[in-house]
């Protein structure tokens, strides 16, 4: 997959658009519990809502923080490198030539400090999009989607297949280390040698070669772990809203299944299904279920670590 220069102004608009409907509209548009919130307000606690809104501002905010990851002198080059192409374009080759000297220098420190990596990050963005069905809703649409395709209707099933999504997409663009630094040096050659229209082929060839990366967090299973994670805090003080926030990862764990997260994989739902039953066994019991939190919170970091590194 590569990056493509025009689409970064459309990129733009539309992480600012879904962020912005995330923050306006429900959380995950499901019903969380309104009555099961109203009695955790007044007990001190969090309500579902609140659990899974949180969730999914840390995985933000995790997110954001993947931009002090990037590198500063590829950043750089890059940066300069479209200077670079701006100067030809108005017919400056000895200054064009000069910043293109300085690009190469740039490019040889990076090379120098990364020595056994292939791609360097020189940008990043999240793109959040979240559904408002639950998950009822969601089989259905499923059902319409098939029904429609069975029909012909290829672009009304694509456009409701695009809602069927919950999750926050975090790309990084990355430089080639393997090729961007010798194109920059043939370009350096074409440019002394007068072929002008050369070196702009081979810069703009070069800035279209960025590898974009995309690691997919499902937002369902953000908020299961979450409210399960809530529920280990709370089960020895107030039995029945630990119950609450497990019966909430349940139905969020069961939206993950029905959009798909982890296909390849349907025997750990099943799995999660009886962890969780098996915690609420203990809570209405005994309720020593501290080790069973531990566990199945463990699982669930792990699913979501190997749904990240399939993408």
């Amino acid at each position: 997959m590569f990056y493509v220069k025009g689409a970064k102004a459309a990129i733009a608009t539309l992480v600012m658009t879904l962020s912005l409907l995330l923050f306006l509209t429900p959380v995950n548009g499901v019903a969380l519990a309104k009555e099961a919130g109203s009695q955790a307000n007044k007990s001190g606690m969090k309500t579902s809502a609140e659990v899974s809104k949180g969730a999914v501002e840390k995985e933000k905010k995790k997110a954001e923080d993947i931009k002090k990851e990037l590198n500063k002198k590829a950043v750089e080059a890059v940066a300069n490198t479209y200077k670079v192409l701006e100067l030809l374009n108005q017919n400056k080759s000895k200054e064009a030539l000069d910043l293109l000297k300085n690009v190469i220098g740039e490019l040889e420190v990076v090379l120098a400090a990364n020595k056994e990596v292939a791609l360097v990050p020189i940008n990043t963005y999240t793109v959040v999009v979240d559904t408002e069905m639950d998950a009822k809703q969601i089989a259905a649409a499923l059902k319409d989607v098939k029904r429609l395709l069975n029909e012909g209707d290829v672009q009304a099933a694509r456009r409701l297949l695009n809602t069927l999504q919950s999750e926050i997409d975090i790309v990084t663009e990355n430089l080639p280390l393997a090729t961007y630094p010798d194109a920059m040096k043939l370009a350096s050659k074409y440019i002394v040698d007068g072929k002008i229209e050369q070196a702009k082929s081979v810069i703009s060839i070069a800035l279209n070669s960025m590898v974009v990366k995309t690691i997919v967090i499902p937002l369902p299973l953000v908020r299961a772990s979450d409210l399960i994670a809530e529920a280990s805090k709370v089960a020895k003080k107030d039995k029945e809203q630990a119950l609450k926030y497990l019966d909430e990862a349940e139905k969020q764990l069961n939206i993950a299944k029905i959009l798909g997260y982890g296909k390849g994989d349907p025997e750990v739902y099943k799995d999660f299904e009886k962890r969780i039953e098996a915690i609420k066994k203990e809570i209405k019991g005994k309720n020593k279920a501290e080790k069973m939190f531990e566990e199945i919170l463990q699982k669930l970091k792990e699913f979501k670590k190997k749904l990240a590194a399939s993408h």
